[in-house]
């Protein structure tokens, strides 16, 4: 059974950094689209930043400039770098994979911004 695994999170204050990793248990071979999205209490889960091999990497207006995804399509790895982190970034983060045929998703890993 195809696994993410986030790790990464935890509680950080305001102005720091964090930076989130995600691995694929069964390495898949054809991912394409790596992503990170986040959920917080009361909201829809919204996407924070994505990179394809099909596409340009994206940024929610939200996180751009602060937020640096990177990865490996061929190791099924992905990353989020946050820095400057700002209260409302307060949510789970959820890593997602893609080949053109199926979508996994991880479990999610809590950031919690706060003084």
């Amino acid at each position: 059974q195809v696994q993410l695994v986030e790790s990464g999170g935890g509680l950080v204050q305001p102005g720091g950094s964090l930076n989130l990793s995600c691995i694929n248990s069964r390495n898949i071979f054809g991912i394409y689209y790596m992503a990170w999205y986040r959920q917080a209490p009361g909201e829809q889960r919204e996407l924070v930043a994505s990179m394809s091999t099909l596409a340009n990497t994206y940024y929610a207006d939200a996180v751009e400039g602060r937020f640096s995804i990177s990865g490996d399509n061929a190791e099924n790895t992905v990353h989020l770098q946050m820095n400057s982190l700002k209260p409302e970034d307060t949510a789970v983060y959820y890593c997602k994979m893609s080949t053109l045929t199926m979508t996994f998703w991880g479990q999610g890993t809590q950031v919690t911004v706060s003084s």
